[in-house]
């Protein structure tokens, strides 16, 4: 059953990575007759009222609208604030072109735990590892990302586990009403290296995996591709039978 377009939602392919450890551009990696890239644009637009690349225009114009880094080469983080930047819409989906199973299902699923929150970011959250390129964020994730671009840091996992949320209620499987006594409550701008402007609380909705498992999207739907012995094992387990579980995410990072 196709899920239904969210007229909200713009969603983003993060299609800019090097991939240095696999020797050749991941987008066009070829998977079940498509590419890994019409993968994505596929799932995407099966949930979003529009739908662009994060990547070289010169590479990807002719599959789709692409937002170009504001920061260049700054893996992520600089992709996420890219696409945020460019946005006029709250709720921005983000997806890396590297994970080919997740579902329009799966990400139908996080676009609405995002519409019940007001954290700032809707991230999966499995093994205890973020899966920050499987998320939904509110278009002003922007205003916490420029400044920690600007101050030289490349990782994104800084601003969703830092001081902030460690000091303060965490989230676990829904707890909505952690994120809403977090997230809207005004905090200077020392707080988060934010300048010249205010933001809320990072308050970030952690979305676990008893959640996940519980809504029928195994912790296996976040592998990603990095190697060739990973697309290798991918496509082993796309030849699977449904529900399998032989493959686990753990050990499989988000570049």
């Amino acid at each position: 059953m196709p899920e239904q377009t969210q007229q909200g939602v713009e969603a983003f392919v993060l299609a800019g990575g090097k991939s240095l450890r696999i020797g050749q551009d991941k987008a066009f990696l070829p998977w079940e007759g498509q590419t890994l890239l019409e993968r994505a644009l596929e799932a995407t637009q099966a949930v979003a009222s529009r739908t662009r690349i994060v990547g070289a225009k010169a590479k990807f114009e002719a599959y789709g609208s692409v937002v170009e880094d504001v920061f260049v080469d700054r893996g992520p983080l600089g992709a996420i604030h890219a696409a945020l930047s460019a946005t006029d819409r709250e709720f921005n989906l983000v997806l890396a072109v590297d994970l080919p199973f997740a579902t329009a299902a799966l990400l139908a699923y996080l676009i609405g735990r995002a519409h019940e929150t007001p954290c700032l970011a809707t991230v999966p959250r499995l093994g205890g590892g973020w899966e920050p390129l499987c998320a939904v964020y509110r278009r002003e994730f922007a205003k916490v990302a420029e400044p920690a671009l600007k101050r030289g840091q490349n990782a994104i996992y800084p601003l969703l586990d830092g001081p902030l949320l460690k000091d303060g209620p965490r989230l676990e499987d829904g707890d909505d009403q952690a994120c809403a006594r977090a997230g809207a409550q005004e905090i200077g701008v020392q707080e988060v290296g934010v300048q010249e402007v205010g933001v809320r609380e990072i308050g970030v909705q952690e979305i676990g995996e008893t959640e996940l498992v519980a809504a029928g999207f195994g912790a296996w739907m976040f592998r990603n591709i990095n190697t060739i012995r990973d697309f290798e094992a991918c496509a082993k387990r796309s030849r699977e039978p449904a529900g399998s579980t032989m493959l686990s995410s753990k050990g499989l990072n988000s570049e």
